[in-house]
């Protein structure tokens, strides 16, 4: 399946240079923050995440494609642009949803944390991210 390949070259570069063509234009997206819809959106909170974190490594721990579905496991971290530079780790999954054409018409990310122990991040050492 070539978007499974396209999807592993994506995170590995995260948040640069991401391939949208896989992405339909009315693509519906949903985390723990932010609930939206379309390309452009999708593209602006990308490039809001690369202009203002520092240091974005996304690792993915697993993909799996399920009938009209794609599942991915990744941690995220970043440095916020703080004076202390605090480094911000959340782990989750991805259902991605596709369309018969194959496009992503989903993105839905679960956090196995909750926004406020983010939040927390930013001020004390968490051991368990």
């Amino acid at each position: 399946m070539k978007i499974i390949e396209i999807l592993k070259q994506d995170y590995q570069r995260f948040p640069v240079n991401q391939t949208y063509s896989i992405y339909a234009e009315d693509v519906y997206f949903q985390d723990p923050l932010n609930k939206f819809r379309g390309i452009t959106r999708y593209k602006q909170m990308i490039n809001f995440m690369q202009t203002w974190f520092l240091n974005i490594k996304m690792d993915l721990h697993d993909i799996q494609p399920l009938e009209d579905k794609i599942k991915t496991e990744w941690t995220l971290s970043w440095n916020t642009p703080l004076p202390w530079k605090p480094r911000i780790s959340i782990s989750g999954w991805s259902e991605l949803g596709l369309n018969c054409e194959g496009l992503i018409v989903s993105h839905i990310d679960y956090w196995q944390c909750s926004p406020l122990d983010v939040i927390k991040q930013h001020f004390f050492q968490v051991n368990n991210q």
